[in-house]
Order: C-alpha cells, then sequence, then structure tokens
C-alpha cells in the first residue's frame, strides 16, 4: 500500500477520502483486493491513480497499457489542472448521482466519469499538437465506454454525466462548468459545415436522457433541456426548453438546475 502522508489530509482530502474508502472496501470484499490496491491503494497520489487506472481501461493489443500510462502520467505532470479537474468531477457525481455513496465508485466503477478523465488526456494530447494519439484515446473510450468525445471538445469541471451510454461530444462542442447530463445525449452539428459548428453549454445546465442540440447555439447557463428534446435554437439562460424541436415551456424551476438534478415539468 503506498506510504500514507500525515499531512496528506490537509493538502488533499479528496484522496485521503479515497483511499480511506478503499481500505474499508477491501475489508468488506476480500475478493476485490487486487482491484483496489492497484487501482488505488498502491498510489501516492490521485493523479498517478488516475494515470493507471485510464491506462488500463484504454489499453489493447494495438497500444500497451505501459505506453499509455507513461502518456497519461506526462499530461497529468504537466497540467495540474487535470487532477484538479478530477476531483471536481468525483465531487459532482457524488453530489448528485443518488447511486453513488463512496467516492471510489466513480474511480473503480463508473464510466461516464472514467470516459471524461480519458477525453481530458486526448484534450491535453491535442493541445500539444500529438493529434494522432488523442484520435487513437478517442477511439477507445468510444470502443471502451460507448463515449464518443472529440478531444478538440472544451469540458469544463465539476461534470457529471449519469449511466453516460451512448454520449457524443463534437469536435467544437463546448461545455461549461458543473454540467450535468444523462445518457445518449449529443453535442453535434447540423451538416457538413467545417467551421465552428457544434452547441456551447452554459454552466450549470442539466441535459436529460437523449436530448440531442445540434448547431453552434447557445444554451444559457442554468438552464433545463428536457429528456428526448431536439435542440435548433438558443435557449436563454435559466429556462427549460421541451419536445422536437424544443420550446421554451417555462423557467429552470431552481438556481442550480445541474446539481438539483430535478427533470419535473410543472403541469
Amino acid at each position: 500500500m503506498a506510504e500514507r502522508n500525515p499531512i496528506i489530509k490537509e493538502l488533499d482530502p479528496v484522496w485521503e477520502r479515497i483511499l480511506r474508502e478503499g481500505e474499508e472496501a477491501v475489508k468488506s470484499e476480500p475478493l476485490l483486493g487486487g482491484l483496489i490496491h492497484s487501482s488505488i491503494l498502491h498510489h501516492r497520489s490521485i493523479r498517478h491513480a488516475l494515470s493507471y487506472r485510464t491506462s488500463l481501461k484504454l489499453a489493447s493489443a494495438e497500444m500497451s497499457e505501459q505506453i499509455l500510462r507513461e502518456i497519461a502520467d506526462e499530461a497529468y505532470a504537466a497540467d495540474p489542472q487535470l487532477a484538479m479537474a478530477a476531483r471536481a468531477d468525483l465531487t459532482a457525481v457524488f453530489e448528485r448521482d443518488p447511486a453513488c455513496h463512496r467516492l471510489i465508485q466513480p474511480m473503480l466503477f463508473f464510466k461516464g466519469f472514467q470516459a471524461i478523465q480519458a477525453y481530458r488526456v486526448a484534450h491535453w494530447l491535442w493541445n500539444q499538437g500529438r493529434k494522432d494519439m488523442a484520435y487513437f484515446f478517442q477511439m477507445r473510450c468510444s470502443e471502451v465506454f460507448g463515449i464518443d468525445i472529440h478531444p478538440n471538445a472544451r469540458i469544463g469541471q465539476g461534470i457529471m454525466i449519469d449511466h453516460a451510454h451512448s454520449i457524443v461530444i463534437g469536435e467544437t462542442a463546448v461545455v461549461g462548468d458543473n454540467v450535468s447530463m444523462l445518457h445518449s445525449v449529443t453535442l453535434g452539428g447540423t451538416g457538413k459545415e467545417e467551421e465552428d459548428r457544434h452547441p456551447k453549454i452554459g454552466d450549470g445546465v442539466l441535459i436529460g436522457a437523449g436530448a440531442k442540440v445540434l448547431g453552434n447555439i447557445k444554451v444559457g447557463n442554468c438552464s433545463r433541456v428536457a429528456a428526448g428534446s431536439v435542440v435548433l435554437e438558443e435557449v436563454p439562460p435559466c429556462k427549460t426548453v421541451a419536445g422536437v424541436p424544443a420550446r421554451i415551456v417555462g423557467d429552470a424551476g431552481c438556481s442550480q438546475p445541474a446539481v438539483s438534478m430535478d427533470q419535473r415539468l410543472e403541469g
């Protein structure tokens, strides 16, 4: 097990809690001891654990775990914001997903969280000019998790993707901070135009399951997109849109819909 630093709790309470939860999980389910030790307890920081977990999940006959881990380690060492964003994502999942009772659950089991962390490394690679390797990360993320995020998309922190299957986020999409979305969401284009062609999602937005937001349009801060909606026009801040095509059906209902996760439409 990684050596426990006596001041780590003060410096990184998220990682300290993950370590504590890992130790408790090994005691309650010894058969998972190997998984939990290799993925969590063996590592000296959250960034090393994230690097290991990402490389393990994305490894294939085409690219070894060792090579992928070296790439991920390089990314986390060069950009400390990657690990900071992961902490915010973990906290977001824990606070918003009623099925999440411990921080180790997203680290070990939730593909939405894991796919976002793989995207973050791919985005770093893209910005370093290593586009082919970024595309490899995107491909493997799609194959392993069923989530397709272009490495050039810009995604903030505090992101919660619940269930996460069939998420598609296009090349020029922008997603703000503290956004929540459910499975089968598409942030896509409307044709073959090659310039800025994907949605711009504001901070604190909640996007329901199966919703499609298409084209270079803005979805304002703290708005809600109802499940199954097809959004083709700009959405003002703090509003709820629903339908095909989506129309404004009321206010968002609260100041932080992405946190409350209330998807009900009032009469």
